[in-house]
């Protein structure tokens, strides 16, 4: 027993030395990706001055990366925001909803918490629409936020979607205060590192899941499993309902008191409709359980490679939609991650099933396979 001990706090010292090598040179990358991806034409940005706000910027995104839990790393946003604006404020986007989460900056930060905007205010509407940041004058803005809090000396506002899995998550509001002073570019990045990291850390838990499961295959039973809801992302706001629509309204989730920001769990179904049979459903169930675990795991490690993808060229997917080319665009990483994949599954089971070649399709062309363009092999 003690000697299992020892080797346990070995294969955990080796680990954590391993993590700690790589962590730094991810948050490097990540920033360096950000910034490739920033818009060179910010609008109201203020350049650079002799004093390094480049600096200040790394060393803002770096405070965001710091964070080790979602909440962390949504609170280092706010504080990292607070320094480039004078008020800044994070609105939870859940059932038609924008529900205020947290502040900084305000005259009653608490009060923010539970004030739900008007999602048909011109820059609120625009930035959920077009996922964009959206500038705009404060009096289109709701007018019930302009009477309970204010506006700034200059009456510019900054409206900003926080982006999770290709949705809009958040909206950032930002703006100067008494003195009028904003730095629109850099909330434009902070909250698209936000972004990034956010899909980062719910990648890396992920795979961590996966390990575990693959961990304790062979406990498992060789009857088919029961049907979950499982969601492959994430979602640092699935607890976060508004206290103004009803708990019994399709879908939201008891509200919490906090307005904590939790993790999205599977949640097994119960009832009449939870006695049908997995096999109904399941396409494995013809499967022997070994296969059919090979074939699960190969649909998994295709969406993470795919999120990869998204996650490192948000800005060339978006065109790639946009003008229905993106293989052209994102050939020379699609067929890195494509090799990968073969690599991997492409002597097992699963090799004869096209699981990437879908993956590519559901989720980097959103179901449309005109998206891929007239080079896409499929």
């Amino acid at each position: 027993m003690a000697e299992s001990s020892g080797l346990t706090q070995i294969v955990e010292r080796a680990v954590q030395q391993a993590l700690a090598g790589h962590i730094p040179t991810l948050q490097a990358e990540l920033v360096q990706r950000v910034l490739e991806s920033l818009p060179a034409n910010t609008g109201d940005a203020r350049p650079a001055g002799k004093d390094g706000d480049t600096t200040a910027l790394l060393r803002a995104v770096a405070n965001i990366h710091a964070g080790t839990t979602q909440k962390e790393i949504l609170r280092g946003l706010l504080a990292s925001g607070s320094e480039h604006c004078a008020r800044v404020a994070l609105f939870v986007v859940k059932a038609g909803s924008a529900t205020g989460w947290q502040s900084v900056g305000f005259a009653d930060d608490d009060a923010i918490k539970d004030f739900s905007l008007d999602p048909s205010a011109g820059p609120v509407m625009h930035a959920l629409q077009n996922r964009v940041a959206t500038p705009a004058n404060i009096a289109e803005m709701d007018p019930r936020f302009v009477e309970q809090f204010g506006g700034p000396a200059n009456e510019q506002v900054l409206v900003l979607p926080l982006m999770l899995k290709d949705k809009v998550a958040a909206l950032v509001y930002a703006d100067g205060g008494a003195d009028g002073t904003m730095d629109a570019a850099a909330l434009e990045l902070l909250v698209m590192a936000t972004s990034a990291w956010l899909e980062v850390t719910s990648l890396r838990k992920q795979s961590l899941r996966e390990v575990g499961e693959a961990g304790s295959t062979a406990e498992r039973s060789a009857a088919a499993p029961a049907v979950q809801t499982v969601s492959s992302f994430s979602d640092p706001f699935a607890a976060h309902a508004p206290k103004h629509i009803a708990a019994d309204s399709p879908g939201v989730a008891e509200p919490s008191s906090a307005a904590e920001v939790v993790e999205v769990t599977a949640s097994a179904h119960s009832g009449a409709g939870a006695a049908a049979p997995a096999a109904a459903t399941d396409p494995f169930a013809g499967l022997s359980p070994e296969d059919a675990d090979v074939h699960r795991k190969a649909q998994r490690f295709a969406r993470l490679l795919v999120d990869e993808i998204k996650l490192y060229n948000q800005a060339k997917v978006a065109e790639g939609r946009k003008h229905k080319d993106l293989y052209d665009r994102m050939k020379d990483d699609i067929e890195k991650s494509r090799a990968t994949y073969q690599k991997r599954y492409g002597n097992t089971a699963a090799a004869s099933a096209p699981y990437f070649q879908q993956e590519l399709v559901r989720s980097l062309a959103e179901d449309d396979l005109s998206i891929m363009g007239a080079n896409f092999k499929h």
